[in-house]
C-alpha cells in the first residue's frame, strides 16, 4: 500500500518523512575511520569464515550474520518509550492502546511477525529488508534526486594544484587507484567494533547508474573491462577520457593534458541535456523517452554516460566561502551534471573541489572512504603524480553528442525552471565552529557523536522551546546487505536536559547529571539500532506484509505513528580532516537537515531548511556548543602539578 502511495504522490513531503529516510542515512557514526580502521589481521568470533576464493574485499561476505527481526515485545516497548517525550498524556494513552492491540496474542502484529520471520529465514533473501528498502526509500521515490536524495562533500583546498586541470588530474589518478582495488576485489573490508562489515554495495560505485523509469527507477551496472573511460562535463558538453590506453593507465600528466584539451574544446555552452536528470523522476522518465525518440544516436550517447567509470564536472564557477562551496557541490547550477551517476567529482575554475553522490544503491560510508582515500594519497604524497611522460598515441577526448530537437529543448527548459524553483525554496547555512572538537569532548568522557546530538537538541529547544522527532542514521552494515536503521534521538532524558539547561533556577550539578543521562540514553538507542533492533525498519517491514484490502492496524492509523517519524531534524555524522563540509536536504518542509563533522579541534554543521531560518539555527548551534563547554569544563580534573 505504501509503495503505491509513493508512486502516486510525486511531491509528498509526508512520503519524504515516512518513507525515504533522509539522505543522512548515508552517514552514520559507524565508528569507522574509512582508512585507519581497516586492517588485515584480526581474531574474529565464531561464525566469521574467510572465503579467500572471493578475494580480500568480499572474503567475509557469506559469513556475515543476517539482519535480525526483533521480537514484537522489544519493538513495542522501544516504540512506546520513544513516544513518551513527544506526546501529551492523552495521546500517549491512545497510542498505548493501539500498541497493545497490535501485539496482543490474537492481534494483527502476530501474523505479520510470523510472515516477517519466515521471510528472514528464507534462503533467497540475504536481508529481509534490503529489496523493500531500495525500492521504497529510493527507486520508487519520485521527487528529484537533487536536492532531496543527493549529498555532497567539500574538499580541503590543495594549494599545490590551483590549476583546475592539475586538480582534476590528481583526483582522477587517486580515484582510479581506488577503483582498481574495488574492481579487482583487493580492497580491505571495513570493520565496525572489530567485526567485518558488508562490502556488497561497492559493486554499485563504478561503471553504474540509476535509470529513470515508471513506476520505479532501476540501477544498471556495466563491465569495467569494456568501459575504461571517465565522463567529463564542461559547459554542458560531455566527453569521454579513456583512462587506459594500450593496457596501461594514464599517468597524471597525461590526464592533465586531456583535461586541458576539454577546456579548449568546450569553449561555449551547449544545450543542458544533463538538466533533465534534475527533474521529478516521472517527468524525467517522459523526457528520456522524448530524448530517445529524437534520434537513434541518443540511445548510444545515454549508454556512454551511464557506463562511464565515474564523472568529473569541470565547473565554470569559483566558490570561496563554505556556503558557496556547499551550494556548488550539493546541486551546482542544475546543468553541468548527470545527477543519476553515483560518483561525481566537481572541480571549479579556482581549483576548489568537491564530490556529489547519488544515494539509491549505496550509502555514504563507501563514498566517504573513497573521498578520504583520494585526498589522503594527494595530500600525503602516497601516489606518484610526477611522471612527466606523455605518450604520442594518446587519443583526443571523445565528444558524446546528443541530437537536441525543439521538443527536447522544451524539456530542458522546463527542467532548468523547475530546478531553479526547487533550489530557490531552500536555505543553507554553514557553522564552522572552532571552539573545540572531539579532543575536548573525550576529556569530558563523552561519546563525541552523542555529545553533538545533544548540542543539536539543545539548539532546537532554544529556537522553538520544545523538542520534536529527530532522525540519526545508525549503520547496520555488519549484517549481510545491511544499510541503515533509525536512531530516534529524542528521549525523556534529552528533553529533561534541554528544559533544565534553559532554566536559570536549576544548578549546574543537576544539569550535568541530566546531560549524562541524556548521553547514556542516546548511546543505548543507537547501539540497539546498529544491532538491528530499532523501531522504524521493523514496523515498516510488518506493514509491508499487509495483504491487499487487509484492514490497516490501529497502530499505523494512530497519528503518533506518522508524527513520531516526521523528521523535524534529520541528522548524521561524518568526519574527515580532508573535508571542510558535507550535507544534504531537509526531509520535511517543517524541518532541518543538519549534517555535522566532528574533527579533532572543530565542529562543522551544514544546515538546510525551506526558509525556516537556517542562519538562526546556525546561531543557536554555536550558542549550544558554547553552553555545553561552559557547563562541563568545571568537571575536568585539574592537571597534576609536576614536581
Amino acid at each position: 500500500m505504501l509503495a503505491s502511495i509513493v508512486r502516486s504522490e510525486a511531491r509528498s513531503t509526508t512520503l519524504r518523512h515516512l518513507f525515504r529516510q533522509p539522505t543522512s542515512a548515508a552517514f552514520t557514526p559507524l565508528r569507522i575511520s574509512a582508512m585507519a580502521q581497516t586492517r588485515k589481521n584480526s581474531s574474529l568470533p565464531a561464525g566469521y569464515v574467510e572465503d579467500k576464493s572471493k578475494g580480500p574485499m568480499l572474503r567475509f561476505q557469506e559469513s556475515l550474520p543476517r539482519l535480525p527481526v526483533p521480537t514484537l515485545e522489544e519493538t513495542a516497548a522501544r516504540y512506546y518509550q520513544s513516544l513518551k517525550p513527544l506526546l501529551s498524556q492523552q495521546e500517549l494513552e491512545n497510542s498505548k492502546k493501539a500498541i497493545d492491540a497490535f501485539i496482543a496474542p490474537n492481534g494483527p502484529g502476530r501474523k505479520l511477525q510470523e510472515k516477517l520471520v519466515a521471510r528472514r529465514e528464507d534462503p533467497k533473501h540475504k536481508n529481509w529488508l534490503s529489496e523493500w528498502w531500495n525500492d521504497a526509500a529510493y527507486l520508487s521515490y519520485r521527487d528529484p534526486v537533487v536536492p532531496y536524495v543527493s549529498y555532497f562533500y567539500s574538499h580541503r583546498d590543495d594549494r599545490r594544484r590551483r590549476d583546475p586541470a592539475k586538480r582534476a588530474a590528481a583526483i582522477t589518478t587517486a580515484a582510479l587507484e581506488f577503483k582498481k582495488m574495488v574492481d579487482q576485489g583487493t580492497l580491505e573490508p571495513e570493520y565496525m567494533k572489530k567485526l567485518p562489515i558488508c562490502m556488497d554495495s561497492y559493486k554499485w560505485m563504478f561503471n553504474a547508474s540509476r535509470v529513470a523509469a515508471k513506476p520505479a527507477d532501476y540501477p544498471v551496472k556495466f563491465s569495467a573491462d569494456e568501459h575504461k573511460y571517465i565522463l567529463v562535463i564542461r559547459k554542458n558538453q560531455f566527453y569521454k577520457i579513456y583512462h587506459e590506453v594500450g593496457g596501461k593507465q594514464l599517468n597524471t600528466t597525461e590526464l592533465e593534458q586531456a583535461f586541458k584539451r576539454v577546456y579548449e574544446l568546450a569553449a561555449s555552452r551547449a544545450p543542458a541535456v544533463g538538466a533533465l536528470t534534475s527533474e521529478n523522476r516521472d517527468v524525467w522518465t517522459d523526457a528520456r523517452a522524448t530524448l530517445l525518440s529524437a534520434d537513434p544516436k541518443n540511445a548510444k550517447a545515454l549508454e556512454a554516460i551511464e557506463a562511464s567509470s565515474f564523472v568529473v564536472c569541470l565547473d565554470d564557477a569559483a566558490p570561496v566561502t563554505l556556503e558557496e562551496r556547499a551550494h556548488q557541490y550539493w546541486h551546482g547550477d542544475g546543468q553541468n551534471r548527470w545527477y543519476d551517476k553515483p560518483l561525481q567529482f566537481i572541480v571549479n575554475d579556482n581549483g576548489t573541489s568537491g564530490f556529489m553522490g547519488e544515494h539509491s544503491m549505496m550509502d555514504g560510508t563507501p563514498t566517504h572512504r573513497l573521498n578520504d582515500f583520494v585526498n589522503d594519497v594527494i595530500f600525503n604524497n602516497k601516489l606518484d603524480f610526477s611522471d612527466p611522460s606523455v605518450r604520442s598515441n594518446m587519443p583526443e577526448p571523445e565528444a558524446i553528442k546528443f541530437t537536441v530537437t525543439k521538443e527536447v529543448q522544451a524539456e530542458i527548459d522546463r527542467a532548468i525552471t523547475d530546478f531553479n524553483n526547487v533550489i530557490g525554496q531552500h536555505q543553507l547555512a554553514v557553522q564552522g565552529f572552532q571552539g573545540y572538537g572531539k579532543g575536548l569532548i573525550k576529556k569530558f568522557k563523552c561519546s563525541p557523536d552523542a555529545f553533538v546530538q545533544m548540542i543539536i537538541q539543545l539548539a532546537y529547544y532554544k529556537m522553538y522551546g520544545k523538542n520534536r522527532p529527530t532522525y540519526e542514521s545508525a549503520a547496520t552494515r555488519r549484517f549481510q546487505q545491511g544499510r541503515t536503521e533509525t536512531c530516534r534521538s529524542v528521549s525523556e532524558a534529552s528533553v529533561a536536559f534541554c528544559k533544565a539547561a534553559n532554566d536559570a533556577s536549576v544548578d549546574d550539578k543537576t544539569k550535568v547529571e541530566l546531560f549524562r543521562k541524556a548521553i547514556d540514553s542516546h548511546l543505548e538507542y543507537i547501539s540497539a539500532a546498529s544491532d538491528g533492533k530499532g523501531v522504524d525498519r521493523h514496523l515498516f517491514g510488518l506493514k509491508r506484509l499487509l495483504e491487499p484490502g487487509q484492514e490497516v492496524p490501529a497502530l499505523y492509523q494512530d497519528p503518533a505513528y506518522g508524527y513520531s517519524s516526521s523528521w523535524y531534524l534529520s541528522t548524521s555524522q561524518l568526519s574527515s580532516e580532508f573535508f571542510n563540509g558535507y550535507g544534504w536536504s531537509q526531509v520535511i518542509d517543517q524541518g532541518f537537515g543538519i549534517a555535522y563533522m566532528i574533527n579533532e579541534n572543530s565542529l562543522n554543521f551544514n544546515i538546510v531548511s525551506k526558509g525556516l531560518g537556517s542562519d538562526r539555527m546556525s546561531y543557536y548551534l554555536n550558542e549550544a556548543a558554547n553552553d555545553l563547554r561552559d557547563l562541563l569544563t568545571p568537571t575536568l580534573e585539574a592537571p597534576k602539578s609536576k614536581l
